[in-house]
């Protein structure tokens, strides 16, 4: 078996986070079961773009378990845990090309590795695989039956992609999935956030001006966070809606260019590129700390820092020191990546359970339904967003209501009045 992870001697320790992991996934282990018992993917091989976590792992060993072939490479340099890719290699005959601190060249090889066994399904986060399949490899893309998207940067990609006209196989936008942005942006997003910043920081948040740009789901979730931790959240956006929703949840909103004054903290989630720029540099509080939550690390613009700054170290693991030439000092997390996944270990396992139960429902019915399926980009089907829902409810020991039969008729008919 071809691989390429950092060292096998610590399989032992991922093995172990596998398991622990797998405790609060019930969901996905339910459809492991079944999988294991049916072998949908029998012959089928699955290549996954994905942050190498113990989450993940547990995704790809339900993907195995259904008979698939799975070929796992990381979606970001900084996001692998290098012992859980040495448990796949090792204890799961899973093959893993993913190092954590890997440079460009290395992880765009590494994509390369996954997509030359010619997958059937493809499962993304960030569309850096699908549109690398696409560029480089149009032959093997065109047999491709479909894929999964897990996250809204890359969903915003591949629609882009659709609407040009390009892409060559259908693709289920797993992130839209209100079973995932729900609860995995908005909980997970949140929760890993605040606890990269403090791991790499040791920060106090009480009493601090924390910025958040952007508020969809990821941005609400910090927000709630950072405001539970005592901080005055600040909330930038350019969509009114959300700025809207942002004031009256009790956060005050204004510019980046007012912002940039007042944060001790800044987190990035967009989306976008050049959130965080030069003239906001310049306008800094000395002792500032930057990160992103967002996929790609172009939403603070580095290379603006990188020139206006007299000198960079890094002071400590994942926080780098750019010290101005007027002797004020900003502090960068993670390089601007995903500080939750590289300074922490990303979103607790029983949200990803719901993510991950998706992905497993939605390469099932790609697999199924790939024939009637435009090349198109696609909700998660309501039945298996239902389906996932209901599933974790019952693993929680929650029960709800049923409509009766009257109420079933009353709300499909036209002819009940006042």
């Amino acid at each position: 078996m071809e691989y390429h992870v950092k060292d096998l001697s610590l399989a032992d320790a991922g093995k172990n986070r596998i398991e622990w992991a797998e405790r609060d996934m019930p969901v996905l282990r339910s459809i492991r079961e079944r999988f294991s018992r049916e072998k949908p993917f029998s012959g089928i091989r699955i290549s996954a773009c994905l942050h190498v976590t113990t989450e993940t792992a547990n995704l790809a060993i339900t993907l195995k378990e259904g008979g698939a072939e799975v070929f796992l490479t990381a979606s970001n340099p900084l996001s692998t845990q290098d012992d859980v890719a040495s448990a796949l290699v090792k204890y799961f005959d899973i093959p893993v090309f993913a190092i954590k601190g890997e440079d460009r060249d290395t992880y765009y090889s590494h994509l390369k590795e996954v997509i030359e066994r010619e997958p059937h399904i493809v499962i993304d986060d960030g569309a850096d695989l699908i549109s690398t399949l696409h560029k480089e490899f149009p032959e093997l893309a065109s047999k491709v039956y479909g894929g999964m998207e897990e996250t809204t940067t890359g969903v915003i990609r591949l629609k882009a992609m659709a609407k040009d006209g390009v892409l060559r196989f259908p693709i289920i936008a797993v992130n839209d999935a209100y079973t995932k942005h729900m609860f995995d942006n908005r909980y997970g997003t949140g929760q890993s956030t605040i606890d990269a910043i403090m791991r790499a920081t040791n920060r106090l948040l009480a009493g601090s001006y924390f910025v958040v740009a952007g508020y969809g789901w990821c941005g609400k979730g910090v927000a709630q966070r950072a405001k539970g931790m005592g901080a005055t959240v600040i909330v930038t956006e350019v969509d009114p809606i959300k700025a809207l929703e942002a004031k009256m949840d009790g956060f005050l909103v204004m510019p980046m260019r007012e912002a940039c004054k007042l944060g001790d903290f800044f987190v990035t989630v967009t989306g976008n590129t050049s959130v965080i720029r030069e003239e906001h540099f310049l306008n800094m509080k000395d002792g500032a700390i930057i990160s992103n939550s967002g996929h790609f690390n172009v939403e603070i613009d580095i290379p603006a820092l990188e020139k206006l700054s007299a000198s960079r170290r890094e002071i400590k693991p994942f926080v780098e020191e750019y010290t101005f030439k007027d002797g004020r000092k900003v502090y960068l997390l993670a390089q601007g990546r995903l500080v939750n996944l590289a300074s922490a270990e990303g979103h607790p396992a029983s949200v990803m359970d719901m993510s991950f139960a998706n992905q497993a429902l939605s390469a099932e019915y790609i697999l199924k339904e790939h024939h009637s399926l435009d090349r198109d980009v696609y909700r998660v089907p309501e039945s298996i967003d239902r389906q996932v829902a209901s599933l974790k409810l019952r693993s929680m020991g929650v029960e709800i209501d049923e409509l009766t039969e009257e109420q079933v008729t009353y709300l499909s008919s036209w002819e009940f009045g006042t």
